[in-house]
């Protein structure tokens, strides 16, 4: 029988030792169904428990996204921050909820340390703020998801001329409407609707969707509508 968990060989950029770590097979990824925000949900194992590999020697979370380059000040400061204090642990094995919680709180140190992309550090609060919905912890997941957007709102303004900059730009709309923050999601969505250099069909039709449900979220809470709304009645 097929096991749904395989192991990979991955070598450490910090220590250089090599280890094991698990990554869930294709045909064993079956979504039950998605979130407007692309937060997967899954009928069986998640993938994303196994997205970070953590070395067993040093303590070093990342994922295949990272960067293998370290500055002598990068390694310093891992040292002190991680590796110094770190005993060794083996997270090539089944993962639970909290293993997974706790190997992307170590990836978003990690990337922190070495000064990874943005968009990178932006893609683990997400999945942070995703591992408590799941969960159902929804102080937590709105913790993660401002930090998230915050996150976002920096690569736009830094990666701004970007080729896929609709689907970040929706990713802001629609992370201020999950936060209650409705007047800068509809700027963001109408943005992504009238902007007429934005090609992105699927993210135009999404905006388009979340503008509807921005309305309709607004309606139920009994406020005010912005003028472009009031003209859609």
């Amino acid at each position: 029988m097929v096991e749904p968990l395989y192991e990979i060989s991955v070598t450490c950029t910090y220590c250089t030792n090599t280890f094991k770590s698990k990554k869930v097979r294709p045909s064993f990824k079956k979504a039950s169904k998605s979130d407007s925000d692309f937060c997967i949900h899954y009928k069986d194992i998640n993938p994303d428990f196994y997205v970070v590999r953590i070395c067993p020697f040093c303590g070093y979370a990342h994922t295949e996204n990272f960067s293998d380059k370290w500055t002598s000040a990068e390694r310093d400061l891992f040292h002190e921050k991680v590796a110094k204090n770190w005993s060794l642990r083996d997270y090539c094995k089944e993962r639970t909820w909290e293993d997974s919680l706790h190997c992307f709180k170590l990836a978003l140190l990690s990337a922190q340390i070495k000064n990874e992309k943005s968009r990178l550090v932006a893609g683990l609060l997400h999945h942070l703020a995703w591992l408590y919905r799941i969960k159902g912890d929804r102080e937590q997941e709105e913790r993660f998801l401002s930090f998230a957007l915050d996150a976002y709102v920096n690569v736009f303004e830094t990666e701004g001329m970007d080729l896929n900059n609709a689907k970040l730009m929706y990713l802001m709309g629609e992370l201020n409407r999950r936060l209650k923050r409705f007047s800068d999601a509809v700027k963001w969505f109408s943005r992504i609707i009238n902007d007429r250099k934005i090609m992105d069909a699927g993210m135009i039709r999404a905006s388009r969707e979340q503008w509807v449900t921005t309305r309709e979220d607004m309606l139920a809470m009994r406020l005010e509508l912005p003028d472009e709304m009031k003209q859609a009645t």
